[in-house]
C-alpha cells in the first residue's frame, strides 16, 4: 500500500519562496507508484494542502490531517522542506513529536539548537570545533563600538543569529556602518552575532543518514563573484559551487571528520549542511543547516549526485529512516 506523505514548505520567514521551490522538487521527484505526495503549505494565516489545481484544503492541527471532498487523509510521514521558521527551528518538530508522527528532520531541541548560530556554536566549542571570534548583540543593547572591534576586529560580519539564506548579514568594513549593520539584522531577529572575518577557502560540507549509516557526502568549495556568500550568490547564479572541493587530501580528510563529528556530537538525524572557513589550514565552522535547499542547482543534492545518489534515492531514503 503506497504511504501517504506531507511534504511541508513556505513557513514563517524571508526564506519562504525558496522553501515553496524546494518543497515543489520534492514533490515532483518522490516515486508516484510508492508514495502519495501532498504539498501542504504552512504560513501564519493558514495551513492548507494544495492540490494540482491549487485548490487549497485546511489542515486540521488537531491531528495534522486534511478533509478532501469529505474524505479525511492522514499522514505516514512528514518530509521537511522548511527553511527556517517553524520547520528548522524545533517548533514544527515538536508539534509532529507530540502527535507521533514521523518526519524527515532532526528532532525538536536539535533543530533549536543548530538554528541558534551562537547556541549551536558554543555548544561545539568543548568539542574543539574551530570557529571565528564573536559578540553578542540583544535587542535594546546598548552597543560599544570600540569594545566590538577590540574582540573580532575589522572587517567583521554583523549577522542575524537565526536566519537563513544569508538575510540579515552584512560585511562591515568602518566602525560608522556597525550601527546600521545591526538594523539590517534585527530585522530579521532580535539576537545577533558579530563575527570576525575569516579569509580563506569557503566550503560545505554535507552529511545523511544514508541506509542507516552516518555519510559524509563530498565537499563543495564555494567562490562568491561577491564580497561575501549572499543571497545574490546563493541563488542568482553569482557565486561558483565546485564539487568537489579543490583542497588536497589532509585538508578534505579534517574537514570529512569535523563534519562527521559535528553531526554525532549534536545528535542529528536527516539531513545537515555544514559551512566552514579554512584559516591556517583549519577548518573553522561558521553553521550547521538541518534543513538545507533541496532543488537540483541546491548544494547538497550536488554533492548527493556526484556521490552518485540520485534526488529521488535521496528523498526516499530520508522517509525511510524516518519511519523507521
Amino acid at each position: 500500500m503506497k504511504k501517504n506523505i506531507a511534504i511541508i514548505m513556505g513557513g514563517y520567514s524571508s526564506e519562504y519562496d525558496i522553501s515553496l521551490k524546494s518543497g515543489q522538487v520534492v514533490y515532483e521527484t518522490l516515486d508516484k507508484n510508492k508514495y502519495n505526495a501532498y504539498r501542504i503549505h504552512i504560513f501564519k494565516r493558514k495551513w492548507v494542502f494544495v492540490n494540482d489545481f491549487d485548490e487549497e484544503f485546511p489542515i486540521d492541527k488537531n491531528d495534522f490531517s486534511v478533509l478532501v471532498n469529505e474524505t479525511k487523509i492522514t499522514f505516514d510521514c512528514v518530509f521537511n522542506a522548511i527553511h527556517g521558521s517553524p520547520g528548522e527551528d524545533g517548533f514544527m518538530q515538536g508539534y509532529f513529536e507530540l502527535l507521533e508522527l514521523p518526519h524527515t528532520s532532526c528532532s525538536m531541541y536539535q533543530a533549536a539548537l543548530t538554528f541558534n548560530k551562537r547556541d549551536c556554536l558554543s555548544a561545539l566549542k568543548p568539542y574543539g570545533i574551530k570557529t571565528a571570534e564573536s559578540f553578542f548583540v540583544n535587542l535594546g543593547d546598548q552597543v560599544d563600538e570600540d569594545e566590538v572591534i577590540k574582540k573580532v576586529g575589522l572587517p567583521c560580519f554583523v549577522k542575524a543569529n537565526r536566519a537563513g539564506s544569508s538575510f540579515g548579514i552584512t560585511k562591515v568594513y568602518e566602525k560608522e556602518d556597525i550601527h546600521n549593520a545591526l538594523d539590517v539584522a534585527f530585522k530579521e531577529d532580535d539576537e545577533v552575532i558579530i563575527e570576525s572575518y575569516l579569509d580563506g577557502t569557503e566550503v560545505s560540507v554535507g552529511v545523511i543518514t544514508y541506509n542507516g549509516k552516518i555519510t559524509v557526502l563530498p565537499i563543495t568549495e564555494i567562490v562568491s563573484n561577491n564580497d561575501f556568500f549572499d543571497y545574490k550568490a546563493k541563488y542568482l547564479g553569482e557565486s561558483q559551487e565546485i564539487t568537489p572541493a579543490r583542497l588536497d587530501e589532509a585538508q578534505a580528510k579534517r574537514v570529512r571528520v569535523i563534519a562527521k563529528k559535528i553531526y554525532r556530537v549534536l545528535r542529528l538525524t536527516g539531513f545537515s549542511r555544514s559551512e566552514f572557513i579554512f584559516k591556517d589550514g583549519e577548518p573553522h565552522l561558521l553553521e550547521v543547516n538541518t534543513v538545507p535547499g533541496l532543488t537540483k542547482a541546491s548544494i547538497l543534492p550536488q554533492q548527493a549526485a556526484e556521490a552518485g545518489i540520485s534526488l529521488s534515492a535521496l528523498f526516499e531514503n530520508a522517509i525511510i529512516e524516518a519511519l523507521k
